[in-house]
């Protein structure tokens, strides 16, 4: 994925040989799939799923991120 800005989006990390390309994180990217059907379907909220994002991933997110990475998958 070729980067578009300079914030790294959650899943993601700069390709270690070319700062312009992004390399999935997969771990990230699994945790993204299992939080957001709960937050979709109010088991979680968008700072509970955030929190549990980053227990789980250590990477932080924040409530408001974690909003904007559900809009854009739905």
């Amino acid at each position: 994925m070729r980067r578009s800005s300079s914030t790294i989006p959650f899943g993601y990390r700069l390709d270690v040989n070319n700062t312009q390309l992004l390399t999935p994180v997969p771990e990230e990217l699994e945790a993204l799939d299992k939080v957001l059907p709960m937050i979709r379907d109010s088991v979680l909220s968008l700072r509970e799923g955030a929190m549990w994002l980053e227990h789980t991933t250590g990477r932080p997110l924040s409530h408001m991120g974690l909003k904007k990475i559900a809009a854009k998958r739905t």
